[in-house]
């Protein structure tokens, strides 16, 4: 696998998927009801680890190497034992994909800046926008959360310990 790991959630985990986006990893979201044997074939084919809190993934295979069992709990205790698995970095590359597609983002051109809103424009504060999308992405209250939580998470890997993630 890449040194900076690539992921795909099962479809319960989107909360985490948008965060690990938004900490700048590639991380898909499983949907339409795909077969864990198709979404197994999928991170095989990619280079991707697949992050379920589903027991039966284990029975699997095609799960050996590939998935991982993420522990029961709220968002802060699934990033805390995924953080410390990988080591996770939560903000060298954050911000840098779209949070709805995972497109990487590009600075924004003369045509995002003229669909943004006005109080986004500030001097001082780069716009991105998506390629695939065409959603804009500046530092609003909305990028604030989502900064501070990884933040504090970055926090949280170098001082404690965290709940196991199961390699199956």
């Amino acid at each position: 696998m890449n040194s900076m790991p690539r992921f795909l959630c099962d479809e319960m985990l989107g909360r985490l998927c948008r965060y690990l986006r938004a900490a700048g990893y590639d991380t898909l979201l499983a949907n339409g009801g795909r077969s864990d044997a198709e979404l197994l074939r999928q991170c095989r084919e990619e280079g991707r680890y697949f992050l379920t809190q589903d027991q039966l993934v284990q029975e699997h295979k095609a799960a050996h190497g590939v998935a991982l069992l993420l522990p029961q709990g709220d968002l802060d205790h699934l990033a805390a034992a995924l953080g410390t698995h990988f080591g996770l970095d939560w903000l060298s590359h954050s911000f840098t994909r779209c949070l709805e597609d995972n497109t990487s983002l590009l600075a924004a051109d003369a045509a995002a800046l003229a669909r943004a809103p006005a109080d986004a424009l500030r001097p001082d504060e780069p716009l991105c926008h998506c390629p695939a999308c065409g959603r804009i992405y500046w530092r609003g209250s909305h990028y604030k959360r989502m900064r501070a939580k990884l933040e504090t998470w970055q926090l949280a890997r170098r001082e404690a310990s965290a709940p196991p993630v199961t390699a199956v």
